[in-house]
């Protein structure tokens, strides 16, 4: 009996002893990356990227338009084997117009991606130093936290610490 009393105050102590090393904070890493002046520029190069495709994208339409209006308009004086090979040159125009409009989504989600990394990179940074700094043992960021006290929040701190200056500081 005394060494069951034993082992259940020897357990009872080690895992208090873990609970107060255990320290958890949370950061929300879009609003660190909403305050960081580079994702201004980030934004307006992807902009810029997007309103590029977006031209390219009009004018192969508007080429299309006007191939498939001057049929419209002539095809009442075509041959057979004309208009067969126009309307063959309008619907390869019109499957690359798509696979064009396809190629440009994955154009934009990799733009994004190759603008991004680094800037999460040093928000990882960020989130590690002040995690060791501060002596949190555990960090959740985005995931599924149903509830915390604005107190474990460090998204802040992580900013100070990227150079931000935030208006909680």
């Amino acid at each position: 009996m005394k060494l069951l009393l034993l082992v259940a105050l020897m357990t009872a102590g080690a895992f208090s002893m873990q609970a107060q090393a255990l320290k958890i904070g949370y950061t929300n890493t879009d609003y660190i990356l909403s305050k960081l002046p580079e994702t201004k520029q980030i934004e307006s190069d992807l902009k810029t990227h997007r309103n590029q495709l977006g031209a390219q994208l009009k004018s192969k339409q508007e080429e299309f338009e006007r191939k498939y209006q001057s049929f419209i308009d002539g095809q009442a004086t075509m041959t057979d084997v004309v208009k067969n090979d126009v309307q063959t040159e309008l619907q390869a125009l019109q499957e690359s117009i798509q696979k064009f409009a396809q190629e440009a989504e994955k154009s934009m989600q990799n733009k994004q991606v190759q603008l991004l990394a680094p800037v999460y990179e040093r928000i990882d940074g960020g989130i590690k130093e002040v995690a060791q700094e501060h002596g949190y043992s555990h960090v959740f960021s985005q995931g599924v936290l149903l509830f915390a006290t604005e107190e474990f929040d460090i998204s802040d701190l992580v900013l100070t610490k990227l150079g931000v200056e935030t208006t909680s500081n």
